[in-house]
């Protein structure tokens, strides 16, 4: 059964509550204070996605962005389906990623009502561009007054500048100052990654032990889960990668890595009195916003403008779907399935539309349809395949800005 989430963006999914999962930041470290961990409640069944996204999952980017950008945004060879003889030392694949991960130290002021409260919390973070442009998660920054960060050789670069922030992903962008050439990390492809895949996790453990290297493999894909922030507000995230790499606090903005030695994922969070049971976000899904910081500077994210349910076995016998997969345009209560005057609605998609594919990505089995669409930007073109009465037809969309 489907339960309602909150209405404040389109594309959001039903969920049903399990476990609690709590952000793997901040970390309780000596002497140091930190914020309360968001608390998170595991769902089982793949639901209402928050879609006001524009990446694309499946595929890497191929634009250029200058001398600064990520390898990652090249094409290159797909580290999931090679077998190298790296696969045999977890050591070479941490000393290859190793400088591209950086220990963040905030100061943190958290208003309540007994007054306002002054701490410091640890998280870790990845260095996405040789000028010092770093990838973290969006709660790592939560209540930050002044960000600090420590790179693999230990030196310290005070009041590093926060970018900006996309709390809908929970990913947020730093930038280092200073003139130095950083190691910037390879980004794989999340969306040909396989279950029982090898994989290695380095982070800034309790936030006492950078660079702490664990290593496991994926245990599954398409997790959703929801956090509860302890202010009334929830957050969710979904099509999540599970893995039993040891993930802690203060791994929180880490890396998630294949044995290629490339960047799958982003650790994000763990189950409550689970062992080995952790989360991170798809790559993919953050490309998109990625390729727009480091060709502007700012944070910008796409939006199509749908809710939809995650077409499951489950979720097609309730609705009486003929198919087992793809986006399932539908909103109850008094949400719109399609928001007015938005992407979705001018390239003709209705209530009741299954999208199946974006470009030559298929929903469901190269991702959501959140993460499919996390590798684009605002202003991107794409074609849109869907059932409509059961006939399969194709539409072009021009994804809008995500204002909210």
């Amino acid at each position: 059964m489907s339960e309602h989430t909150p209405e404040k963006t389109p594309e959001e999914a039903p969920k049903t509550e399990a476990a609690p999962v709590h952000h793997t930041q901040p970390a309780q470290t000596p002497s140091k204070k930190s914020q309360k961990p968001l608390i998170i409640t595991f769902s089982i069944f793949g639901a209402i996605i928050l879609l006001v996204l524009g990446l694309v999952g499946g595929t890497v980017l191929t634009r250029t962005l200058g001398p600064n950008a990520s390898p990652s945004l090249s094409t290159s060879a797909d580290g999931n389906q090679t077998v190298t003889d790296e696969e045999s030392s977890i050591a070479s694949v941490a000393e290859k990623v190793g400088p591209s991960v950086v220990s963040i130290v905030t100061q943190t002021r958290t208003n309540s009502y007994y007054g306002s409260t002054s701490g410091e919390a640890a998280g870790t973070g990845i260095i996405v561009s040789k000028n010092g442009y770093v990838m973290t998660n969006n709660h790592v920054l939560e209540g930050a007054t002044s960000v600090s960060v420590v790179d693999s050789t230990g030196e310290l670069y005070e009041d590093a500048t926060i970018i900006g922030r996309d709390p809908l992903n929970d990913i947020a962008f730093i930038k280092i100052k200073s003139d130095k050439e950083f190691t910037a990390a390879a980004l794989g492809n999340s969306s040909t990654i396989r279950t029982g895949q090898q994989v290695v996790a380095i982070g800034n453990a309790l936030g006492q032990y950078s660079n702490t290297v664990t290593s496991g493999i994926i245990s599954g894909t398409g997790r959703p889960i929801t956090a509860d922030t302890g202010s009334g507000d929830t957050e969710t995230l979904t099509d999540l990668i599970q893995t039993d790499a040891s993930i802690n606090p203060g791994n929180s903005g880490g890396p998630l890595v294949n044995m290629a030695g490339q960047v799958i994922g982003i650790n994000t969070a763990i189950v409550e009195d689970a062992n080995g049971i952790g989360f991170a976000i798809p790559v993919n899904a953050t490309k998109g916003v990625l390729a727009g910081v480091l060709d502007t500077g700012k944070v910008t994210r796409a939006y199509l403008g749908v809710n939809y349910l995650t077409i499951t076995p489950d979720v097609a016998r309730e609705y009486k779907l003929d198919v087992n997969s793809g986006a399932y345009v539908y909103a109850s209560g008094s949400s719109s399935p399609v928001a007015s005057g938005s992407p979705a609605e001018k390239a003709g998609l209705k209530s009741g539309d299954i999208i199946t594919k974006i470009n030559s990505e298929t929903v469901g089995k190269d991702g959501s349809l959140s993460s499919i669409l996390g590798e684009y930007r605002p202003g991107d073109k794409l074609t849109i395949t869907y059932l409509r009465d059961g006939k399969e037809q194709t539409t072009t969309v021009t994804l809008g800005t995500y204002n909210g």
